[in-house]
């Protein structure tokens, strides 16, 4: 029975829920094994304790063979490649990003000087351009200690993914959910990355759960990252679409103020996924990006 690596919030029990019982139905019996991650139990923001620091943890469990399979959401994983193991991308979530606010007010419905809660500099610096005018206030935890800052009267909304909304059953909380062309998201959000060390038989029984179309989309997004060089907390956001065949990308790096805003798109065969978000990027650093990251 394969062991699948998981950390013990709701939202991440309920994703690897999903991936046990899509390898269950493919014929491999398979159950949840928890793993406590440091940014589980360290609530400073992410930029502070570091990268990779919800999925280090199970990387390190995996390695060492106490589970047999880890599940990460793929935005949260260093656009470095490891060698130790297998990713494979299974069918991805909705990408977009959505607003949980009070009394069922939209962005623009907020009033002027609304306490809005995220620590991300991608939402923070589109916030900032959309509504220059919110008090942005810093926010970490779990889904649902985020969306109770709200219902408590702490904050008047909070951004979140609408993935995690939607596969924790907290669809109906959204009040507002962004087209990319408006929010850009994270690169990959929406799509998990599960991994195996390579050459295992937990490796091989991957095969079974990838979807070609998602793991070109999250290739292309995720080399624009990578080719700025940025980390998962960086300004810098990332969305696919399809047009038959076609897959187009599009990336953004955002001034954290929200004075300037820098986007690119380049078409393709899927095949060719990274190339079209290397050609994004270097577009991005044409267009003054390096200036952006302060790089």
């Amino acid at each position: 029975m394969f062991q699948i690596g998981t950390r013990g919030s709701k939202l991440a029990t309920t994703q690897a829920g999903h991936v046990r019982d899509w390898l269950i139905d493919a014929g491999f019996d398979s159950q949840l094994h928890i793993v406590t991650t440091a940014g589980d139990v360290n609530m400073a923001p992410v930029e502070r304790i570091g990268v990779g620091v919800f999925t280090q943890a199970l990387r390190e469990a995996l390695y060492r063979g106490e589970c047999d399979i880890a599940v990460h959401s793929f935005k949260d994983l260093p656009t470095a490649e490891d060698d130790r193991f297998r990713l494979v991308i299974p069918q991805r979530q909705d990408s977009r990003e959505v607003l949980v606010a009070r009394d069922g007010m939209s962005l623009m419905q907020l009033p002027e000087g609304a306490r809005v809660g995220t620590s991300a500099p991608r939402r923070i610096s589109q916030l900032a351009a959309i509504r220059p005018d919110l008090e942005i206030r810093p926010l970490r935890g779990n889904i649902d200690t985020r969306m109770s800052k709200v219902t408590d009267g702490e904050l008047d909304a909070v951004l979140l993914a609408y993935a995690g909304l939607l596969r924790g059953g907290y669809a109906d909380r959204a009040t507002e959910i962004f087209e990319p062309s408006v929010f850009m998201p994270a690169p990959a959000q929406g799509a998990l990355a599960i991994e195996a060390v390579a050459g295992t038989e937990a490796a091989a029984a991957l095969d079974a759960i990838v979807d070609d179309r998602a793991s070109a989309a999250a290739a292309g997004e995720r080399a624009v990252l990578a080719r700025l060089e940025a980390g998962c907390t960086a300004p810098v956001a990332a969305t696919s679409r399809w047009d038959g065949d076609q897959l187009t990308v599009r990336g953004g790096v955002f001034a954290l103020d929200g004075s300037r805003q820098l986007t690119a798109t380049a078409s393709g065969p899927a095949a060719e996924a990274a190339e079209l978000g290397a050609r994004v990027s270097d577009e991005l650093f044409a267009g003054g990006a390096a200036e952006l990251l302060g790089k």
